[in-house]
């Protein structure tokens, strides 16, 4: 119980952040229906996870949160010259990726459980979060990389005789269509 009051001063703290578009929308509204912004904020996140559950388009709303913001993110740390924030996105995305080829094959048994939209949206948003130990960052190191070290050098390999073979065949082609 003693967590509780500590979380709701680090989400309190983050809902005062003024340079997040959101905390500014929040402040808005708080200051114009009076109600103070955390319970504007719990209020929004329980309506959104209603919806997840029992509304219409609920992949589309996932994939607002696990895709369009990530993007964005991704747009601005590509224009800033910070190396952390572009290390950051791309574990991101790697994640992203490696979580997108599983669940293909496990979507059609996933996707009937009712709070599936839920959970997917909230890996997402643990994926993203913006502490240095946040779900991709987990992730990666602890799943990913092992794997990434352990096949990397095979995998290099194969691409070389790939590309190899590609470059042959295209040559071959060449050759053939100068003799015709």
């Amino acid at each position: 119980m003693a967590r509780i009051p500590a979380m709701k001063e680090s989400l309190d703290k983050v809902l005062h952040d003024d340079s997040n578009i959101l905390v500014k929308i929040l402040a808005h509204i708080e200051k114009s229906t009076g109600v103070d912004r955390l319970y504007i904020a719990l209020g929004s996140l329980g309506l959104i996870a209603l919806y997840l559950i029992f509304g219409v388009g609920q992949q589309l709303v996932c994939n607002i949160f696990g895709f369009l913001y990530p993007a964005y993110c991704s747009m601005k740390a590509l224009e800033s010259q910070k190396k952390e924030d572009d290390t950051k996105w791309l574990t991101y995305w790697v994640v992203f990726a490696v979580f997108t080829i599983v669940e293909f094959f496990s979507n059609f048994i996933l996707s009937w459980f009712p709070v599936y939209w839920l959970f997917k949206c909230a890996f997402y948003i643990w994926l993203m979060i913006p502490t240095e130990r946040n779900g991709s960052t987990f992730l990666y190191h602890c799943a990913i990389r092992p794997v990434f070290q352990r096949y990397h050098k095979s995998v290099d390999k194969f691409i070389s005789s790939a590309q190899d073979a590609a470059v042959k065949v295209a040559a071959n082609s060449l050759l053939s269509e100068k003799n015709d």
